[in-house]
């Protein structure tokens, strides 16, 4: 049997095809299932069940076989680039290999199994679980506990910001101002808002650093906290942190660490010891889980003794006879998520974490630091550094000379990337940045990776002195070319469904 176009399902898709979506596969009668009978007689339905909840037509899906159904969305998997396929330097972002090892524990049936819902005494495993990661991030960050229920960055950034607002209050404090520095995180300023304070925006200094007299003269008594990463955004180290936490604590002030970049540091420094009082971390950035993509994510929030019993509600937490249950802080703020987190993306953290050890972390964040600056050093001539000098985990560089001698802008370099087998590295961040190009190799990419990478990217510049153009439209060989990215969101084309709801 043919599909539409007279090429048989199941022939090989190349490159430059167009492939059907799934109802244009569709045959009438075909069905990739059974469904066994029922044997509940018709009149059964309309008695038991409300006339207004019985369908009248039969749903609107596509009628194919289970081969043709795998073979379409097969070959849809093969048009994709993951970190599975090779090297994704999408700085900030942090995305590196997902040991499958972690997927296997994850998977285990004495966890997937247990509902989330059952009462404390059907799930003493799982509390083990989680009262076990809880104490192992908060030897990582050096704070005294934790919450497991964000489901990403950005609600630990809002949830952060509660617990901020919590502890003032009882205090019996009115503040409303957080600073960010002007490289931060574009989530920060809006979880700000959407938190209820106001943004003071403190500049960087010369080196990349926050400028501490600017930071200075911001400060008063209406200050709540400060929303910081270290490594910032830059991929540098905040040097006059401690200078940065006195400072703010002694207008009664709190200091807020985005983990974004916590993969960084680990084993070396603890952002508790730096006089952070509230630290969230992205677990698919440091402990290679799953990106989250929109969800399922895991962004827990780590807090200093003296906002413990602000925590969101309930905590698992273990009794002197070790057995486990389920506890509320006194002054909660309340739940955050639904049931008690993201469950399995947290079995898979425990398990990275178990699996390196604290050596094994260390060396994460030290090879993490080794590649950055290698791949900074091998490209100097080419793509200079944003800051000329040693960076963390991530470097960011210009294609600003580039642009000025050719008309080639940072987007063409990272378009040209995917040309080259690569993932496009972030591109215009930090805003701070002119032609910004922002890449994290991680860990886990070896030398020879790294090697080919940079050899990708001077290609990419010698095609800018001789094919510009060309240049300025890749890629042309990917199964899509290039796509306008802002005209979805200043375009909406709404759709609707059979029925004509939007």
């Amino acid at each position: 049997m043919s599909r539409p176009g007279g090429r048989a399902a199941s022939a090989p898709l190349l490159g430059h095809e167009i492939e059907p979506t799934i109802f244009e596969l569709s045959v009438p009668g075909r069905h990739a299932f059974q469904l066994r009978t029922t044997q509940v007689p018709a009149r059964a339905l309309s008695e038991y069940i409300p006339s207004e909840h019985l369908r009248t037509a039969s749903v609107a899906l596509a009628e194919v076989s289970e081969r043709d159904l795998v073979g379409h969305f097969t070959r849809l998997s093969h048009r994709q680039f993951s970190v599975d396929l090779g090297a994704y330097p999408l700085g900030s972002c942090t995305m590196k290999y997902n040991p499958k090892f972690c997927d296997a524990v994850a998977a285990d049936p004495g966890l997937n199994s247990v509902h989330p819902g059952v009462p404390a005494s059907l799930c003493q495993g799982w509390l083990e679980l989680l009262v076990t990661l809880e104490a192992k991030l908060c030897a990582v960050t050096g704070m005294a506990a934790a919450t497991l229920q964000p489901a990403a960055g950005a609600a630990g950034e809002i949830s952060g910001l509660l617990l901020m607002r919590a502890y003032h209050r009882a205090n019996g404090d009115v503040r409303r101002r957080i600073l960010i520095p002007d490289s931060a995180h574009g989530t920060n300023p809006a979880s700000v808002t959407l938190g209820g304070y106001e943004v003071t925006t403190i500049p960087s200094n010369a080196r990349g650093l926050v400028d501490l007299a600017a930071l200075k003269a911001s400060l008063g008594p209406d200050v709540a906290g400060i929303m910081l990463t270290n490594p910032n955004t830059l991929g540098l180290f905040e040097e006059e942190i401690v200078e940065i936490a006195a400072a703010v604590h002694e207008v009664g002030g709190l200091l807020y660490y985005d983990g974004a970049n916590l993969n960084a540091i680990l084993g070396v420094v603890r952002p508790g010891d730096m006089g952070f009082d509230i630290v969230h971390m992205n677990l698919h950035k440091t402990f290679a889980t799953p990106h989250g993509g929109g969800g399922p994510g895991a962004g827990p929030v780590a807090v200093s003794t003296r906002l413990r019993e602000f925590l969101p509600g309930p905590r698992a937490a273990c009794r002197d006879d070790g057995t486990y249950y389920w506890s509320t802080p006194e002054h909660s703020i309340g739940r955050v998520h639904g049931w008690h987190g993201n469950a399995m993306v947290l079995a898979r953290a425990l398990a990275y974490i178990d699996v390196h050890g604290g050596d094994g972390l260390e060396r994460v964040a030290q090879y993490a630091v080794l590649n950055a600056n290698w791949l900074r050093e091998r490209l100097r001539a080419t793509l200079p550094a944003a800051y000329d000098r040693v960076c963390m985990h991530e470097c960011v560089l210009t294609a600003t000379g580039l642009k000025n001698e050719f008309g080639v802008r940072g987007l063409d370099v990272a378009k040209g990337l995917l040309e080259e087998g690569f993932h496009s590295p972030t591109v215009y961040f930090p805003l701070i940045v002119d032609e910004a190009l922002m890449f994290e190799p991680t860990e886990t990419e070896s030398l020879q990776t790294l090697e080919s990478l940079a050899e990708s990217i001077e290609r990419i510049a010698q095609r800018a002195k001789f094919d510009p153009d060309g240049l300025r439209h890749a890629p042309q060989t990917t199964p899509v070319s290039r796509v306008d990215e802002a005209r979805a969101a200043r375009h909406l084309m709404a759709t609707e469904d059979a029925a004509g709801r939007s």
